[in-house]
């Protein structure tokens, strides 16, 4: 009997095409999302569809809160959907990269970078299988595996979740820092005009919350700028540290890309080279799964703007009591109003930026937990970040949308400063006369006949001026014209306006 020889054809799959092991892209068409998928979930059935749970139970997602206490830019950067979006995207470019060192088929590669598609991965299919595993990069990829067809099995190949998951996050933080950057250049910006305006008015510095000596209201603003300059100094610096890309396969070594050779380094740290320079991260000397103190630095940096811009809003907040008055948030018609006083304007602003920067610090102390880990990969310090990270850069980033309407619409009331300089009868300018003094007598002896004046000026209310000039200790050595001259507070500004100069520069 004569024998025939037959070609075995590849199995046909239910979207119609066929596994093969080589050709080009166009002979692999792309797998069906759930491809064979009966809407069950690891053999449960999924709950009821995500738009019909319980409503959000945080600020940053209220539908009533969630622009007070968190910017829509920001949200975007760091929410679930680009969250997803980022995992697909280093899902895609670890392909690619693998295809061109050659450690999977090019097919394959083009394959995962043409099908892979984020808005095709089901959410709550995803969320119902990460509350099983405990992390979203193992549910991921089954999807993506099911969308890619054939080449599914080469999507994510000797990478592990804790890569995945770190570098999509390190491209959000990114995204994160960039704008974080523009809104602080915002403020800085309006710090340098405000300065520049004001740097001769005259206003009342306060220690203690006490009238002390007087500055100028541009000086004021220049101190502000100054913190935020360095601010924008350590961004910069931080910027290479913050992006550093985690990478390390199952326990920090790339053990399944192998050791390489004498002559070629291993496919790992091959891969982590190509990786790197495709997604814009930073390149690390070795693994950091467990070493996490790039995200410390980073949530601190980011507690210490919200900070800075606190200390303006605590200063707002003061100066724009009744009492005080010198200067008041900008006028939108009911913003701080009141349920039941009328008259009410309340710093609404302030008020909230104030809130962030205790709420961030908070922040840093839970990160500070993620520094001490177990051996090779953490049991449970991990998952902090999953909380902090999004949480603090989203506050910070309305904090500084808070800190820019005021800065640039709030309302300077110059004669008011001016007028506040006389409240205390001239006992701000008790340290002018008792310096010029002091070079008569010498400093201590001066400090007390101006202590005796200055508390006859408390008890009775007279001017001190007045009792300047008819005190005989006092008239001995210093004229009426000098007296005169020592109590006006802008003859005694001291460095103010030269440091408006030093720190405003050519800006």
């Amino acid at each position: 009997m004569a024998s025939t020889t037959t070609t075995q054809q590849p199995k046909a799959q239910p979207n119609g095409h066929r596994h093969t092991n080589g050709g080009s892209l166009s002979d692999h068409g792309p797998g069906v999302v759930g491809e064979g998928w009966n809407g069950r979930s690891f053999g449960v059935p999924l709950p009821s569809p995500l738009e019909s749970l319980p409503g959000s139970v945080t600020m940053l997602d209220s539908a009533v809160f969630r622009t007070m206490f968190g910017s829509d830019t920001m949200r975007e950067i760091m929410c679930d959907r680009t969250y997803v979006k980022r995992l697909v995207e280093v899902e895609v470019a670890l392909a690619e990269v693998e295809g061109d060192l050659g450690i999977i088929p090019q097919w394959a590669a083009q394959c995962v970078a043409k099908y892979a598609d984020a808005s095709k991965i089901n959410l709550e299919r995803l969320r119902h299988e990460t509350d099983i595993v405990g992390y979203s990069i193992l549910p991921l990829v089954r999807q993506l595996s099911e969308m890619c067809g054939e080449a599914g099995k080469f999507v994510h190949v000797g990478f592990n979740t804790q890569d995945i998951h770190d570098l999509a996050v390190s491209l959000q933080i990114k995204a994160g820092l960039d704008l974080i950057e523009d809104q602080l250049n915002t403020a800085r910006a309006t710090l340098v005009r405000l300065a520049k305006e004001h740097k001769n008015t005259i206003m009342m510095g306060r220690t203690h919350l006490q009238h002390a000596l007087p500055v100028t209201f541009g000086y004021k603003c220049a101190v502000y700028l100054a913190s935020l300059d360095r601010h924008a100094e350590r961004l910069a610096q931080l910027r290479p540290r913050a992006l550093l890309a985690s990478i390390g396969g199952a326990s920090g070594s790339l053990g399944s890309m192998g050791m390489g050779t004498g002559t070629s380094l291993p496919d790992g740290i091959r891969t982590i080279s190509a990786i790197c320079k495709r997604l814009g991260l930073t390149e690390p000397s070795i693994c950091i799964h467990v070493t996490r103190d790039h995200i410390v630095e980073t949530i601190s940096f980011l507690a210490a703007v919200c900070g800075s811009l606190g200390k303006i809003a605590y200063d707002v907040m003061l100066m724009s009591s009744v009492e005080i008055a010198e200067v008041k948030e900008p006028f939108v018609p009911h913003r701080g109003a009141s349920s039941t006083m009328p008259h009410k304007r309340n710093p609404i602003s302030s008020e909230i930026v104030m809130a962030i920067a205790r709420l961030t610090r908070s922040h840093v102390a839970t990160a500070m937990d993620t520094l001490v880990s177990d051996f090779e990969r953490a049991t449970g310090p991990w998952h902090l970040e999953f909380v902090v990270i999004p949480e603090t850069f989203t506050y910070t980033s309305n904090s500084l949308v808070q800190c820019n309407f005021i800065l640039d619409n709030m309302t300077v009331d110059t004669s008011r400063m001016r007028k506040n300089l006389s409240l205390s009868k001239g006992l701000i300018m008790a340290e002018h006369v008792m310096v010029g003094l002091a070079d008569k007598v010498g400093r201590v002896q001066a400090h007390d006949i101006i202590y005796e004046d200055c508390k006859r000026c408390i008890e009775t209310g007279e001017p001190l001026v007045d009792l300047l000039l008819v005190n005989p200790a006092v008239t001995k050595y210093l004229s009426r014209d000098d007296v005169a001259w020592r109590m006006e507070p802008g003859n005694y500004l001291g460095s103010c306006l030269v440091w408006v100069d030093q720190v405003v520069g050519d800006r």
